[in-house]
């Protein structure tokens, strides 16, 4: 499998690189999909009408085209991330294609020396099957 980089943020509903602990590496993305209804529009968040530009805590995303409205929850479950990784156990070089669902899990935070609960992109590693984790940004 040869997964294809977006050539532009606009192409994305999500993008991230990310430092996995030591020796580890990811870049996960996942494209915007046509619209369910007319099938000519990429979804995407809607824009404010003054400014044009995107409304980045919008809680749905609408279609351009015909103006289709769909839940960002509703909507986000049918889409697909493709990962690029560098396994922080084995180091094997890898590519991942799974579902866009976040899964809570538990993490240890360094800074509180406590664990939370955090949202994050659950998959194992190709070679050694090592659970690989890249989460939703701390605040």
């Amino acid at each position: 499998m040869v997964l294809k980089m977006p050539n532009s943020m606009e192409e994305c509903v999500y993008f991230t690189r990310r430092k996995l602990e030591d020796k580890g590496f990811a870049i996960a993305w996942v494209y915007r999909e046509k619209c369910p209804k007319c099938k000519k529009g990429l979804m995407g968040k809607p824009r404010d009408e003054k400014t044009g530009k995107v409304k980045i805590l919008a809680k749905e995303y609408v279609c351009p085209e015909c103006g289709y409205t769909m839940e960002k929850g509703e909507y986000e479950d049918t889409l697909t991330a493709d990962i690029q990784y560098t396994c922080p156990h084995c180091e094997y070089k890898g590519e991942h294609q799974m579902s866009f669902k976040r899964k809570k899990v538990k993490v240890f935070d360094k800074e509180e020396q406590k664990k939370k609960s955090v949202d994050a992109l659950k998959f194992k590693c190709g070679k050694c099957g090592e659970d690989i984790l890249i989460t939703k940004k701390m605040k």
